[in-house]
């Protein structure tokens, strides 16, 4: 009798244990090119459910991006973790790097199209509410998350930046924003100067904007990336505190975006 008592207490205990969250590979394409960007959704919980695009720094779409993309997933989202290179390119060099994200950067209809391709693969997924979704990424895809709420997405209801670049923008630029905008930068960060920081806040000042703009003291590039320095990189550095905080108002911001 004890014997089946216990059978049905592991029974009714794994019922109730809550479903991982699965990572979905997904092929999709923008302009010939194969992109290779990964669903990660939580089975356990019913949809359909807002989406959010996390856009990989300018390493490539590796297991940080996926991480972070999971962490999404666990706060009752579906997050898709776009490639931006396609064909699934990392790589642990900077020079490397530096080249793959120049050769989207330096062609806007590229860099647009692509990271528009990965929001329009995820608002096609079963799970998702194709009118609700938002775009954050880390370094080249903070810039890129910039970049698609600057473009006036209408869908797009949230667009996060962690340590990524500003993109030049003026006020006309800024007054085509309709997402609810999050910029986390770090006030030491020497590779994003005072005047490009100046410079964005003018653009969606003037515009009369609505943006949240949060500069966290002692906090350097890549401050939510832990093990940063280890990359050898003058200037890369994880921030505990910065990066507890900065996870704390993305929360805060899909919450009120996604409410309406």
């Amino acid at each position: 009798m004890k014997r089946v008592v216990s059978l049905i207490c592991l029974v009714l205990l794994a019922n109730l244990s809550p479903a991982a969250v699965k990572d979905h590979p997904i092929d999709y394409k923008f302009d010939g090119v194969t992109l290779k960007g990964h669903l990660f959704y939580d089975d356990a919980v019913k949809g359909p459910l807002p989406g959010v695009v996390v856009v990989h720094e300018w390493w490539g779409l590796d297991e940080y991006a996926k991480k972070r993309a999971t962490m999404v997933a666990e706060l009752g989202y579906v997050a898709f973790c776009a490639d931006m290179y396609g064909d699934g390119a990392v790589t642990e060099h900077p020079m490397k790097a530096g080249e793959m994200a120049g050769m989207v950067r330096k062609n806007k209809d590229v860099w647009l199209g692509r990271a528009n391709a990965a929001i329009e693969t995820l608002q096609k997924q079963p799970q998702v509410d194709p009118k609700k979704i938002a775009i954050m990424g880390y370094c080249f895809g903070g810039t890129t998350s910039l970049m698609v709420a600057l473009s006036g997405h209408a869908d797009v209801k949230a667009a996060v930046s962690f340590h990524g670049a500003l993109p030049a923008v003026t006020a006309d630029d800024a007054k085509k924003v309709k997402a609810k905008v999050l910029v986390c930068h770090g006030a030491d960060d020497s590779f994003i100067k005072d005047e490009a920081v100046a410079g964005f806040k003018k653009a969606f000042d003037d515009a009369k904007v609505h943006y949240e703009f949060e500069s966290y003291p002692g906090a350097v590039h890549s401050f939510t990336v832990k093990g940063a320095e280890d990359r050898g990189i003058k200037g890369m550095a994880y921030n505990e505190e910065a990066d507890k905080k900065s996870w704390a108002s993305m929360q805060k911001v899909l919450k009120e975006a996604f409410a309406k």
